[in-house]
């Protein structure tokens, strides 16, 4: 089978295009014919210097898969050859993701692909939309009525928690560059931040009638300070990333902090199926590249600006 395999960490040019032989799946495992995988920025980080990620050499990265089964190992139930699935793999100490046409997983972090999908917008699911998905619906159980404010609107993770927020019939302000507003507006957010705005915060309190959101969702890293801030006393925050700086709001407002780290699951793709099919949520496809140009989508990872997700076709 093909693979883009790494041999050594390093940027965008350490992929090497190989043939692999085509992984057995054993108990409880099916062997997934990979037709997209999704790109996100923890691929970028891991190709840099992933030693923490516990991967051993030679690698195959890649966490989104949207594919085919092709062969179920044994005691799996409830799945057959032939069915279209999606899921996130696993990371830590995980030598074979889904830049290749084949890959295995346990059975049971995977799921049916929403039927009203293809492949490639399948792919761009599993781990920024769980991701938002565990945030938005799970931690800071947002409700109807609720202002959510969202940090790196534009982004993977951000589009998805947009559209949950909505769905869970919140108003939405979102930070993101004026360049990416517009398409903010096509996802329904109510107010948008340019977040390089020296007032930033003071924009957020000011669309709140000075009250503050009742909950925020960091996923760029770097805003939990500023959340404490703009969120009002006994409000929730969430955050993808380590948070840093001066949280002493956090304790006089009573504030909750979460954070925020996807384990793998199919019940949560399960749980997040049934908007992709109903239209309540959509992927925000930016661009979708050969398996074989992975590379160029590490190029732009590298950047750590975006809009939607970069999509690798495989199969």
């Amino acid at each position: 089978m093909r693979a883009m395999v790494i041999t050594r960490f390093g940027g965008p040019d350490v992929f090497e295009l190989q043939e692999r032989e085509r992984p057995k799946p054993g108990p409880g495992e099916v062997l997934v014919r990979v037709v997209a995988s999704g790109t996100n920025p923890v691929d970028a980080k891991i190709r840099q210097a992933g030693t923490w990620a516990q991967i051993p050499f030679p690698a195959v990265l890649g966490y989104d898969v949207s594919g085919v089964i092709e062969e179920v190992g044994p005691g799996v139930t409830g799945f057959n050859a032939g069915d279209e699935v999606f899921y996130t793999p696993e990371i830590f100490g995980n030598p074979l993701g889904s830049y290749a046409e084949y890959t295995i997983a346990s059975a049971d972090i995977v799921a049916l692909k929403p039927a009203n999908l293809s492949h490639v917008e399948a792919a761009g699911i599993p781990l920024a939309g769980g991701t938002a998905w565990e945030a938005i619906v799970r931690r800071l159980n947002v409700r109807p009525g609720e202002t959510v404010l969202i940090h790196g609107g534009a982004g993977g993770v951000g589009s998805f928690a947009i559209q949950f927020a909505k769905a869970a019939g919140a108003r939405v302000i979102a930070t993101a560059s004026k360049a990416n507003h517009e398409a903010l507006r096509e996802l329904g957010v109510d107010a948008f931040i340019d977040y390089r705005d020296a007032d930033a915060a003071d924009q957020i309190l000011k669309e709140t009638g000075g009250h503050g959101v009742d909950a925020s969702f960091d996923t760029a890293g770097g805003n939990v300070p500023m959340s404490t801030l703009v969120t009002r006393p006994f409000g929730r925050i969430a955050t993808i990333l380590p948070p840093d700086g001066d949280l002493s709001a956090l304790y006089t407002k009573n504030q909750t902090l979460f954070g925020t780290f996807l384990t793998r699951e199919g019940k949560r793709l399960r749980e997040i199926t049934p908007l992709f099919e109903r239209g309540q949520a959509k992927v925000v496809v930016d661009t979708v590249l050969p398996l074989e140009e992975v590379g160029k989508a590490h190029e732009r990872l590298d950047t750590g600006h975006g809009r939607g997700k970069i999509i690798l076709q495989v199969g």
